[in-house]
């Protein structure tokens, strides 16, 4: 059984990494789906990648009101109405002390990561059908500290206030709110990471980050998506306002 069957969802950052898997996994679960992204030739790809009729695109920068609400008009003209959000589009940025953090670089982050996950929750939840779901992509960064991505976690740590707010707002349309948080993944952005960290021995630092995962290993985009799946379908009706972790136990304790 499907289990997003007639479903229509919206996934920001949806040409890449855990959006594009999240996006393959819905549409296998019978959703029709909206990609969102900033980068053009990736969404090209994506579309080219996935090639089925209940996909659709919409080039979009997420920290623009006006093209938030243009992904929104899109979403309800191709669908008709929407049912899950996966508001998932966030960056890493510079690696660096809180000391000499550039400021337009935590600009830059606060305006994507915060700013674009406050319009997604402002422009899409009045439309969302009642008895919905939106899911947040947070991180193991939005749970504690980690030294040199102060910015990164600040606005991580942030996106949990907006969760735990829009929870309550929408609690009377049974809107589950949720955000998901994992440790480091096998995407691009630990890639840049590690390279930011060690540009000389990337490896290294890809080791660092593995010796604080007891399971050993990044974790798979897809295995995030799976997550993102239960908290968007109706398995996890009665589950709103929480935060749920995955990351091979990098954070028990």
């Amino acid at each position: 059984m499907q289990r997003l069957k007639d479903k229509v969802a919206i996934i920001t950052g949806g040409a890449n990494g855990i959006g594009l898997a999240t996006a393959k996994l819905f549409l296998r679960e019978g959703a029709k789906v909206m990609i969102v992204d900033k980068d053009a030739s990736a969404l090209k790809q994506a579309v080219a990648e996935m090639a089925t009729a209940n996909l659709q695109h919409c080039q979009a920068d997420v920290s623009q009101r006006t093209e938030v609400e243009k992904y929104v008009a899109a979403t309800l003209s191709a669908f008709g109405g929407i049912d899950v959000f996966f508001n998932n589009a966030g960056i890493e940025g510079t690696v660096s002390p809180i000391a000499t953090y550039p400021e337009d670089e935590f600009d830059r982050i606060m305006a994507v990561n915060i700013k674009g996950v406050w319009l997604g929750c402002q422009y899409v939840l009045p439309k969302m059908r009642d008895g919905g779901s939106m899911v947040i992509t947070s991180s193991v960064a939005g749970l504690q500290g980690f030294a040199g991505l102060g910015a990164y976690v600040a606005s991580k740590h942030a996106e949990v206030g907006i969760m735990r707010v829009a929870a309550l707002e929408n609690s009377d349309r049974k809107i589950r709110v949720n955000s998901v948080h994992p440790g480091p993944v096998e995407t691009q952005m630990m890639r840049h990471i590690e390279r930011q960290l060690s540009a000389e021995a990337p490896d290294q630092a890809k080791d660092g980050f593995l010796a604080q995962i007891p399971f050993g290993r990044y974790a798979l985009a897809e295995e995030v998506a799976d997550l993102v799946l239960f908290l968007s379908c109706d398995e996890s009706k009665y589950i709103t306002g929480n935060t749920h972790v995955i990351d091979g136990g990098m954070i028990v304790g």
